[in-house]
């Protein structure tokens, strides 16, 4: 069956449906992962996008029911050029293109992937629309429809992940430390990385008030990563602005890193086509070390390398940059006990350079409790 990838400036994909029949609308991006689709697939940041593998042959693994990062999958939309059409791993409960139906996710395959990524880095991520069955029609009309759909900056995405209800993952053995960790997207391994380090991680709703944060009483306060643009996230970056206040230690990763840059009054921009994938470098400037990173964001920081700056507590500074484009990948206030970082060093799927972050933090809490 034929399936139709039409992006908003009118270039026009051909291939063959993938996964649910129907419609799917966002932003199409693309990722460099050549491992850690089903991470990648149901990871809260890549809500209301339609993601496209640059890796050429895709689901070879199958679908398990151990590495999910959320309840479901998050896309709204999935591209790739080869899929496997006979899984094998001992993990493999289905196939990718079974989950992609169970959970009604609109698919295109046997596309130019190459062409379609150098298309997106040349004129930067746009609104797309993935069409198969019943949905196909004349490629004006089709070009009309992803027009019509909402574009990825101005975006207020967090609100559709969060948890509606807090809960609380406990810590592996003796409890250390009590965080709350306000989810605009959390990853189910971020909780794990903390639980094994003796932190009971509250997980609280992205509406949670001071007031329940103070009830808690955590030693540590945690921003998640997340969908859309942070500058529609007024609700969270006042939250942190009282945890600020209040000098309850706080962390926070990508979209969390940019949740704490405004709070710290800093601005943020959408990127041409962000960073997505799990082998981009990172230099924290302190040391000089260089760390393979796993990234997914398409909104940055305002700063330049190694630049300290004033905010409303103190002054603070740029810790880590990307040496590919220069973008900001972590911030440090100086006179409060706040750090965050642009990409994910829980690393579902990718690599492990960058887990001591969750140690820092550990760190951090204890010396403020000293």
């Amino acid at each position: 069956m034929t399936a139709v990838l039409v992006l908003e400036d009118g270039r026009i994909f051909r291939g063959e449906a993938y996964g649910a029949r129907g419609t799917g609308l966002g932003e199409a991006v693309f990722t460099t992962g050549m491992t850690g689709y089903q991470e990648t697939l149901t990871d809260p940041s890549y809500h209301r996008q339609i993601v496209v593998q640059t890796a050429p042959q895709i689901g070879n693994t199958g679908w398990n029911d151990e590495d999910d990062e959320s309840h479901r999958i998050q896309v709204a939309g999935y591209a790739v050029r080869d899929p496997a059409r006979t899984p094998s791993n001992w993990r493999s409960r289905r196939s990718l293109e079974d989950a992609l139906r169970e959970q009604d996710v609109v698919g295109i395959a046997g596309i130019d992937t190459r062409a379609l990524v150098r298309h997106l880095r040349e004129r930067g991520a746009m609104r797309a629309g993935v069409f198969s069955g019943d949905a196909v029609a004349g490629d004006a009309e089709l070009v009309d429809r992803v027009l019509a759909s909402p574009p990825m900056e101005g975006a207020d995405l967090y609100g559709a992940v969060t948890t509606r209800e807090p809960y609380v993952v406990q810590a592996d053995g003796e409890r250390r430390f009590r965080v709350a960790a306000l989810d605009v997207g959390i990853k189910f391994n971020t909780p794990r990385m903390m639980a094994a380090r003796g932190i009971e991680v509250h997980v609280l709703p992205a509406d949670t008030s001071i007031a329940a944060i103070e009830e808690l009483a955590p030693d540590g306060f945690f921003l998640a990563n997340g969908p859309g643009d942070p500058a529609t996230a007024d609700v969270p970056v006042a939250l942190t602005r009282e945890v600020l206040e209040r000098r309850i230690p706080t962390f926070g990763i990508c979209f969390g890193n940019q949740i704490l840059a405004r709070a710290l009054g800093r601005g943020t921009y959408k990127m041409r086509y962000g960073h997505r994938g799990i082998n981009i470098p990172v230099i924290e400037h302190a040391t000089g070390r260089v760390a393979i990173t796993s990234q997914n964001h398409g909104f940055a920081v305002e700063g330049e390398a190694g630049e300290r700056f004033d905010t409303p507590f103190g002054a603070a500074e740029v810790s880590h940059t990307c040496p590919n484009d220069g973008c900001v990948e972590g911030l440090r206030a100086l006179e409060v006990p706040a750090f965050s970082v642009q990409y994910h060093p829980e690393a579902a799927a990718g690599p492990h350079d960058a887990a001591d972050l969750f140690d820092r933090f550990v760190e951090l809490m204890d010396g403020s409790k000293s």
